[in-house]
């Protein structure tokens, strides 16, 4: 398993190494429509996974209509971002919302359960393409590209840091109810991680940032990581699913590697934008 991860890792990050630093915000942004594609079919997969889907199916309601729906729907929020219009993300986001309760009447006379359906499709839209879309609001920004590396090297270091330190120092369990593997000692190396790189990374890269807000901002985008990687597994426990995929060996999928990025994109584009550089 160790072996996979590494040959997954280094197969991948020259890939990205070249997204980002000369692919541009068209070719970013065209992966990460991927990439959203590709996360949100895992999440139904995840999602529908259950007993109360089961008795969708039984019942002959589909649930095409709502997937396809959130297909579109994350891929307008990804161009929107692109063509810097957040305001359109929002509107996209509450038209899908408005489309997916018309949708779900001419459905609800044959199970009321389809409301369930209607919230894990909304809840996947803010979840993923809604999420994604801060990196490639971060890309369009000043310095973005700085700012991508920046964001990804904390996250992927802090990640693979907490791997490491709970597999091998872990005792106490972190979370037992959500990620039974997941322990104290691995979340504090990843933070520990998190400080280390962001520290050496705004030294070197990004010297006229303040320290102390940068700490602030490394330690908040460990968190976010450490809650985003939680939040999945949460997902993958209800559903009582390993991994979200098979795409990347040793790795999972999509879901499973975007995971901790999701909920620290957000938090990264607030720093970059009204906290660290405002």
């Amino acid at each position: 398993m160790h072996l996979k991860r590494w040959i997954t890792a280094i197969v991948l990050i020259p890939f990205l190494i070249l997204l980002i630093s000369i692919g541009g915000t068209f070719l970013l942004a065209v992966v990460i429509n991927a990439a959203v594609i590709i996360a949100l079919w895992e999440y139904f997969r995840i999602g529908l996974n259950t007993a109360e889907s089961e008795k969708l199916n039984a019942q002959s309601i589909s649930i095409l209509s709502f997937q396809s729906l959130s297909f579109f729907t994350g891929s307008a929020v990804i161009w929107a971002a692109y063509f810097h219009s957040f305001k359109m993300v929002l509107c996209i986001i509450s038209f899908n919302f408005i489309v997916c309760a018309l949708v779900s009447f001419s459905k609800f006379k044959f199970d009321s359960s389809v409301l369930e359906i209607v919230f894990k499709q909304v809840l996947g839209v803010i979840y993923i393409p809604f999420f994604l879309s801060y990196l490639v609001l971060i890309r369009n920004g000043n310095d973005g590209v700085s700012w991508i590396f920046f964001l990804l090297i904390l996250v992927f270091i802090g990640d693979t840091a907490a791997y490491y330190a709970g597999t091998y120092f872990g005792r106490h369990k972190l979370c037992p109810a959500v990620s039974p593997n997941k322990t104290i000692e691995g979340s504090v190396g990843g933070l520990a991680a998190n400080l280390v790189v962001g520290a050496l990374f705004k030294y070197f890269f990004m010297p006229s940032l303040s320290w102390g807000l940068s700490i602030l901002f490394f330690f908040s985008i460990g968190v976010a990581g450490q809650v985003g990687d939680l939040f999945e597994s949460e997902l993958k426990r209800a559903s009582h699913i390993k991994d979200s995929g098979t795409l990347f060996p040793g790795h999972g999928g999509i879901l499973d590697r975007i995971d901790a990025l999701l909920f620290a994109a957000p938090v990264a584009y607030f720093f970059k934008e009204y906290v660290l550089t405002g």
